[in-house]
Order: C-alpha cells, then structure tokens, then sequence
C-alpha cells in the first residue's frame, strides 16, 4: 500500500512540473487533442449501432421474453462499452505517444534534465524511435484486446461483473497503460520493452500507484487531453525510480 500511495505522489509531482510550464503543458496537449477528437469520433459511433452489436452477441436470447431480452442485452451492450472503453484508453496512449513522439521525447528529457539527467544516454533518431514504439504499441494493443475477452464474459457475471470486474479493469488498463507511458525514459537508456515490464513488476505497487489513476482519467473524454502529458512526467519519475534513479525535487 505504502508504494500505491508513493505512486500516486510521483504523477501529483509529474502533474506540478507540466502545470509549472504552460510550454510543457501545450505541447503535450496538442497530440492528445488530435487523438481525442479522433477516438471520439470512433466512440460515437460505436454508440449509435449498440443496440445492433448487442443483439449480435445475444442471438440466444431471440426467444426470451422481452424483459428478460432486453435485461440481458443492456448487460451486453455496457460490457462491450466498457471493453471499448477499456482498448480505448490503452489505444489512445500508444496513437498519442506514436503522433506526438518528439514532444514527449523533450518533455520527458525536460523533466530527466531537471533531476540531473541521464548518465551514457542512448541518441536514437526519431524514426528509430517511431518504428521502435510503433511495434511496442501493436503489441501491447493486442495483449490488451486478448485481455478484454474474457473480462468482457465475466463481466456477465452477476454481482462479480459489477464490482470486481470494473477494478481488474482498471489495474490491467493502468498496468498496460504505465508500460507504454515509461517507453521514452527507458529507451533513452537502450532498454526495450521486456526490460519496461521485469523493471516495473519488481514494482507492482509503485506502477499501479502512477498507471490506474492516469489510466482512469485518460478513460474522461478531454480530460486526457490535459492528462497525457502529467502522465508523461509523472512515468519519467516511474521510470527513475525502479531503475535505481534517486528522484529528488
């Protein structure tokens, strides 16, 4: 508990530095704008053809009385809400961290700078870098999906689906979500993602402290928008610390 609660300061500190900074702050909001507006856009849609993808995933419940139909599929369709939601989230971080790699790459060079920066840093060009995060990002998308599958089913699952399920969410969303987010920090230091995930899970209460709120903010629409780049800074501190790196003010 005592490193959820360290976790939770490092995005506060994260979240002070960018809002110290109004140059910070807007160069990490634009490519959260355009992902936003875009996601959005994605989601709306979704909304408008629900009730058709519910009845979809329903065909069992074609000869059910209507109560008992409608019930069952209002259960389906908030589940493929919440699993668009969950992918949603977990997407929208890998399109913003790839669109608006260079302003993250500074931000997050910023932030090392202020505390000392980085011994024998690793110069890697940007399309490196995009390449580089663009294969993370599939992967990390794809492990994401497999992952909603089967909270999707057992968000069926009455009284279980309604409350253990939404936290499992939230604590895989924020774990992904924090993998993603420390990329630049660690590949400054020539580590890839299999280091990103042994340095974080030797850490599972510090990462979930900076992953899960972030993670649950991003998941407000343009809300994000202001929270991507604290979290951007607040997972340079992450990253700091579970490689060794005293994070001092």
């Amino acid at each position: 508990m005592r490193d959820v609660v360290a976790g939770l300061r490092l995005l506060g500190r994260g979240a002070g530095i960018v809002l110290r900074s109004r140059r910070l702050l807007l160069l990490g909001a634009v490519p959260a704008l355009f992902t936003t507006v875009l996601l959005l856009g994605g989601l709306v849609t979704l909304v408008a053809f629900l009730d058709e993808i519910a009845a979809i995933l329903t065909p069992f419940a074609d000869d059910w009385s209507a109560g008992l139909r409608t019930a069952v599929r209002v259960m389906a369709g908030v589940a493929v809400f919440v699993a668009a939601g969950f992918i949603g989230v977990v997407t929208f971080t890998a399109l913003t961290l790839l669109i608006g790699g260079p302003f993250y790459e500074y931000l997050s060079e910023t932030v090392e700078d202020g505390l000392g920066g980085v011994a024998d840093a690793v110069e890697v060009s940007w399309p490196a870098l995009f390449l580089r995060g663009l294969r993370d990002s599939v992967l990390l998308v794809t492990v994401s999906v497999l992952c909603t599958g089967p909270l999707l089913i057992a968000g069926f699952l009455p009284l279980i689906g309604q409350t253990v399920i939404p936290v499992v969410v939230a604590c895989v969303g924020g774990w992904v979500l924090a993998l993603e987010l420390v990329g630049v920090p660690f590949h400054r230091r020539g580590l890839r993602l299999g280091d990103r995930h042994r340095a974080l899970r030797r850490r599972p209460g510090l990462t979930l402290g900076v992953g899960v709120p972030a993670y649950l903010l991003c998941a407000i629409p343009f809300a994000a928008i202001v929270v991507m780049p604290m979290a951007v800074a607040g997972s340079t501190l992450l990253a700091r610390e579970v490689l060794g790196a005293r994070v001092t003010r």
